[in-house]
């Protein structure tokens, strides 16, 4: 080893980032470049196929180009319009368990309430200390 050499330590190991082949592979030389290379020459034949067999009514060539040329719905959350006590946040959890015990909200929808509970809950929390240091920093 050479004393210039700054791929190596001074026990001959690699450095990190260091390469004993430092040029490498190509880019797009591997297996997965060239079968995608072959896959790109066949697409338009293969597209044409699963076209006509959509038209001819198979229902899985049918899936297959809907889902990709029409992105999947996505649910989206109705508005909830919940009552909730006065009286604290716990009183406000006592009542959501209630309104998903009765059917009135679903059990996630009741879980992700009782979260945001709990953080307002921490806000609070936080406010009020901010308040006691204020009120210890004037004193």
């Amino acid at each position: 080893m050479k004393n210039s050499d700054k791929t190596r330590d001074h026990h001959g190991h690699w450095l990190p980032g260091a390469s004993g082949n430092p040029a490498g592979r190509p880019a797009g030389s591997g297996h997965v470049a060239r079968l995608r290379a072959e896959l790109a020459q066949e697409l338009p034949g293969i597209l044409e196929s699963l076209i006509r067999q959509a038209k001819g009514g198979d229902v899985a060539a049918i899936r297959v180009v809907l889902d990709r040329v029409i992105p999947p719905l996505k649910a989206v959350d109705a508005p909830l319009s919940l009552e909730l006590p006065e009286g604290g946040f716990t009183t406000q959890g006592r009542a959501i368990v209630a309104s998903a015990a009765s059917g009135e909200v679903s059990a996630q929808e009741a879980a992700q309430l009782i979260g945001a509970i709990a953080n307002l809950a921490r806000v609070e929390v936080l406010d009020e200390l901010v308040k006691r240091v204020e009120r210890l920093e004037q004193a």
